[in-house]
């Protein structure tokens, strides 16, 4: 199964429960004009790139999941940050990967590689 499946998966089942939402990174072109070719292709003068979205490293998925407090702050809660690096079973995690799911922990949030709908279950520590 492929992760934009694995993930589709993991975003349904987590409805509901939390809220999640996806990363959306990419490259792009911008330029100081742009003409359009009759045959459809784009013309864009002054070419430079450009990134948008997260940094290098940001997880795929990321959001918030209500926390019960104990001791203190008895039956209340908190919204508690999550990351979720989403993987098939031959996908890797990045160094880059690794360090913002670390800091994701260091921070109090909570994170991890999640390869199925079960496995970010248990990251979340949310019930079948």
């Amino acid at each position: 199964m492929s992760e934009r499946a694995i993930q589709n998966q993991i975003r349904n089942d987590l409805a509901g429960r939390c809220h999640a939402f996806r990363a959306n990174v990419g490259k792009a072109w911008t330029g100081s004009a742009f003409v359009k070719l009759p045959n459809g292709d784009l013309l864009i003068k002054d070419p430079r790139p450009f990134d948008t979205g997260l940094p290098v490293g940001f997880s795929d998925l990321f959001g918030i999941k209500q926390t019960l407090i104990t001791e203190q702050m008895v039956g209340q809660s908190i919204g508690q940050f999550f990351a979720l690096e989403i993987k098939d079973v031959k996908g890797r995690v990045s160094p880059a990967q690794e360090k913002f799911l670390a800091a994701v922990v260091r921070a109090g949030g909570v994170s991890g590689v999640a390869r199925s709908v079960d496995d970010a279950r248990r990251v979340l520590g949310l019930k079948s």
